[in-house]
């Protein structure tokens, strides 16, 4: 409960920074305009933002035919963690790197670029895609989806707001008539990506760690994970992704590591503990216990019913 609290608090701080930036471009008007375009974003995006993210990186799904040894693979964990099958996607791009996305278990996706699967040997590749149904078990998949969006929609109002800056000279000059507004404007559509990045570590970071140990427990063993994160880490820092910073958070690792600023802001915890956590078993409580399984287990089925009572006419 104190993940969930906490996880609600962080994407309601990116809904007030939409606010402010309507503010700060509009008065009360462009701030209640603000509050309409959040409100709209986060029901959009409980339904879209899976289709969105795979859209964005041209992931291409495939089946049995296309990508055996993949497809197999998140079939077995799939048996192994009794989780639903998610849609399997492949991502056109060199750079080794894979996520998960979709707003419940029932309608996840699990995506890998064609790196990864050149990279990864079978064991290293059972202990990614673990890694990555572990964050559909721990229903992780829609909250980052959600943050990737409003994080995406800050940085365009921020772009917004430094142009508007620039030629306009920002609304508080003109109704005030002082000098500030425009530079008040330029600091804001700076300081408003970092403030969205600092918000999406905070979400993500400890659910990475979670997510390597129940991966782990998924995978039968933490060694494929930990010999997986050794060697993305190598690559990342060579072949950094082409990837948004707003998704960032949604990648096994971080696919902007090899860009020294973006560095500074990552959204992954370091990977050197997290293999460290791996190899030496120090999970530190985060392993997901049975009750908690078994009580999410409940509202999947009663999620399911629901939806089944809903459809009848």
């Amino acid at each position: 409960m104190g993940n969930q609290i906490r996880t609600t608090l962080l994407l309601a701080s990116l809904t007030v920074l939409i606010v402010l930036i309507g503010n700060w471009l509009g008065g009360q008007q462009g701030m209640f305009m603000a509050f309409l375009v959040a409100a709209g974003m986060n029901f959009f995006s409980y339904w879209f933002s899976d289709k969105i993210v795979l859209r964005m990186y041209n992931a291409q799904a495939v089946g049995p035919q296309e990508a055996p040894e993949l497809w197999e693979t998140v079939r077995a964990l799939c048996q192994r963690a009794n989780l639903p099958m998610p849609k399997v996607y492949v991502i056109p791009q060199e750079a080794p790197n894979a996520f998960a996305t979709g707003r419940n278990p029932e309608h996840a996706a699990v995506a890998v670029t064609e790196g990864l699967l050149k990279l990864m040997g079978r064991e290293e590749l059972t202990g990614v895609l673990a890694h990555e149904l572990a964050h559909v078990r721990n229903r992780d998949i829609l909250i980052g989806s959600i943050a990737a969006t409003m994080a995406g929609a800050i940085m365009i109002l921020a772009n917004m707001a430094r142009w508007s800056a620039i030629f306009g000279g920002g609304r508080r000059d003109s109704e005030e008539g002082g000098g500030g507004g425009g530079l008040a404007l330029i600091a804001m559509s700076i300081v408003a990506p970092l403030a969205a990045m600092l918000i999406q570590m905070a979400i993500s970071r400890s659910r990475e760690y979670m997510a390597d140990a129940t991966g782990a427990s998924f995978a039968g063993s933490p060694q494929g994970l930990a010999n997986a994160l050794e060697k993305l880490g190598a690559y990342s820092k060579r072949l950094p992704m082409d990837a948004s910073p707003a998704t960032a958070h949604m990648f096994i690792v971080n696919p902007l590591s090899g860009r020294s600023l973006m560095s500074l802001f990552s959204t992954h915890p370091p990977l050197e503990e997290r293999i460290a956590r791996l190899r030496g078993g120090r999970f530190d409580g985060l392993r997901e216990t049975e009750e908690e399984r078994q009580s999410a287990d409940r509202q999947a089925r009663a999620r399911a019913m629901w939806g089944k009572l809903s459809d009848k006419p």
